[in-house]
């Protein structure tokens, strides 16, 4: 019995050791862990608010485990920063082994805290790594901005926003029926998820060339830079008079801006100029009953329409409408980019008719790439009038679409690609040098609208191009 115990005793140390063998660790002072970058780098983050999550992977390349000491940020709980270290919510794990040719994620999130300056701030920390008394680290670095808040806010009097910090609405701001909100040359406005700007009185957004006003999502990380639905939108309530919008870039709303409202008495009127609508998941422009003059303006990628108008009166000059969606997703857009009618069918049951008095385009490009070719949709019911022109316009229309009305269409370019310079990677809607759009368009409304989106004037070559865009050849 006692050999037997004997024997056993010697296997089982023998097991015992063969397990220590197989868990030793790599024991060379020179062990280096691989990384997947050497700097954990966040764009623009707004102070106090928080950020998207960036990741840094850490790599075993040996043949061993690796037993790693010490993870710690460098900067403790102090930090601005905050990691998740495989899995472990921690700014600090000691004794943290990876196996052989194997990899952890560490998570890192930052907040950054207000300065009171309109001003980018930079933010800095480190990841500390001790693997066999061997020091390594991975550098971290964001920049901040500092902003104003906007959060539930009800504005009862006549306010201006300024430039010298951003504004970051929450929830809503809405502009009481007595008051005007004025935002001057340069102010950008970011909305966070869901939130909107919402006007029963008068909105004044006049920018320049220089300082344009910006209305974008509050997501500032270059992966966000053109993703649609970030934030509900710009609307002006049907009661809304004489609103003012001139250079103002408005991006990467649900409906970028909505005019009129079909459940309220009355309509809203917009003089919109030099602007840019772009990346929004249903419509850039949806208007209803109301009235817009609009020139210079850029709409583009949108999920649905680029532009609804559903009775009221509407001109758009020297406009370009150029829908290229598809990037987001994997839906195949069925729906045109411009949908001029007056009726609106809710359901079965419920349709809103409304006179449309006047729509019309004038040296306009209305173009895209949906998979049925018809890019216009024209609505017409015969219990309101319908009224619309189409003048020395770009038409994105299949073959069967009718343009033989004169009154309604009057020297049209039907289906032809108006040849923008980069659409779909770099979005640059400028005419190439070969575009069927170049002097093609009617002086006479040049003559009222003689400088393009760029600043460019329309009548210094042989005639106006259609669209925003006006091409200026370089001299040879």
């Amino acid at each position: 019995m006692k050999k037997f115990y004997y024997i056993l005793l010697v296997v089982l140390t023998v097991v015992y050791f063969s397990s220590c063998e197989d868990e030793k660790y790599l024991s060379s002072p020179n062990a280096q862990l691989k990384f997947s970058t050497d700097t954990v780098m966040f764009d623009t983050v707004f102070t106090s608010i928080g950020s998207t999550t960036e990741h840094l992977k850490v790599y075993n390349p040996y043949d061993q485990k690796v037993l790693i000491s010490s993870v710690r940020l460098s900067g403790g709980d102090n930090s601005n920063f905050r990691l998740n270290i495989n899995g472990v919510m921690a700014n600090e794990i000691l004794d943290l082994e990876i196996d052989a040719h194997d990899s952890i994620y560490i998570f890192v999130e930052v907040t950054v805290d207000p300065n009171g300056q309109n001003l980018p701030m930079v933010v800095k920390d480190s990841i500390e790594f001790v693997t066999n008394m061997n020091f390594q680290d991975i550098d971290l670095l964001a920049w901040g901005q500092d902003f104003k808040l906007v959060k539930d806010e009800i504005i009862k009097k006549s306010t201006s926003w300024t430039n010298e910090k951003p504004y970051l609405v929450y929830n809503y701001a809405v502009v009481d029926s007595t008051a005007t909100l004025t935002i001057e040359p340069g102010t950008k406005v970011y909305f966070h998820k869901d939130a909107g700007l919402y006007v029963w009185g008068k909105l004044v957004a006049n920018g320049t060339f220089e300082k344009p006003i910006v209305m974008q999502g509050d997501r500032l990380e270059d992966v966000y830079a053109d993703v649609p639905d970030q934030w509900n939108g710009l609307l002006l309530y049907s009661g809304s008079y004489k609103n003012e919008m001139n250079f103002v870039e408005i991006r990467n709303a649900n409906i970028g801006l909505q005019v009129g409202t079909m459940e309220h008495s009355g309509y809203a009127s917009l003089k919109l100029s030099n602007s840019k609508i772009q990346n929004m998941a249903y419509a850039g422009i949806f208007a209803m009953k109301s009235e817009i003059k609009a020139d210079n303006c850029l709409i583009t990628n949108c999920g649905f329409y680029l532009t609804a108008l559903i009775g009221g009166s509407y001109e758009f000059h020297h406009s370009t409408l150029a829908n290229y969606w598809g990037k987001y997703t994997n839906k195949v857009r069925t729906s045109p980019s411009l949908v001029v009618s007056n009726v609106l069918i809710l359901s079965e049951d419920n349709t809103f008719t409304k006179d449309l008095n006047k729509a019309t385009f004038a040296n306009c490009i209305i173009t895209g790439d949906v998979n049925h070719g018809n890019e216009l949709e024209l609505g017409q019911s015969g219990k309101a009038n319908f009224a619309c022109k189409f003048d020395h316009c770009i038409l994105q229309v299949a073959d069967t679409f009718k343009t033989s009305n004169s009154s309604r269409f009057i020297d049209i370019l039907k289906g032809k690609d108006p040849k923008f310079i980069d659409p779909y990677e770099g979005y640059n809607f400028e005419l190439d040098t070969l575009s069927p759009a170049k002097d093609a368009g009617k002086v006479d409304y040049a003559r009222l609208f003689p400088i393009d989106l760029k600043s460019n004037n329309r009548l210094n070559d042989n005639g106006p191009d259609l669209g925003a865009y006006e091409r200026i050849e370089k001299k040879k």
